[in-house]
């Protein structure tokens, strides 16, 4: 029974935890919506793609990283504190996923358009 009730938390723990945000799907966006842009325009609006993607990166990431503190140390002194994690993804990852597809959308025009676009790194490790 003592067995079974750890493998029950492990699980739940696991299952509550955030994603990290490497690990969240790129959501698909048209590119069809910048056809009308100018080079000016995708650049413009690269940058607040960008600027906003490492913002939700770098939240989304503290959040990740401390639900595993959280449960590591749940798993080890206080396992049945684990069926109240609250943990998951919030309202950000689905805006973090549409961001990753806007940049992608932007970046096709850019190169149908020759503008010579040059993103900043999505996440720091890309650099």
């Amino acid at each position: 029974m003592k067995t079974f009730l750890i493998v029950a938390a492990s699980t739940v723990a696991l299952t509550a935890c955030a994603s990290q945000p490497e690990d969240i799907q790129t959501a698909y966006v048209s590119p069809l919506q910048y056809n009308n842009y100018d080079c000016d325009q995708l650049s413009m609006e690269a940058e607040r793609v960008s600027a906003r993607t490492i913002e939700l990166y770098r939240s989304l990431k503290d959040t990740a990283d401390t639900d595993e503190v959280q449960m590591g140390v749940g798993l080890i002194l206080l396992w049945p504190t684990l069926f109240w994690l609250e943990g998951g993804d919030d309202e950000r990852a689905p805006e973090y996923a549409r961001l990753k597809g806007e940049r992608d959308a932007i970046e096709k025009v850019s190169v149908q358009k020759r503008c010579g676009i040059q993103f900043q790194p999505m996440t720091p490790s890309d650099s």
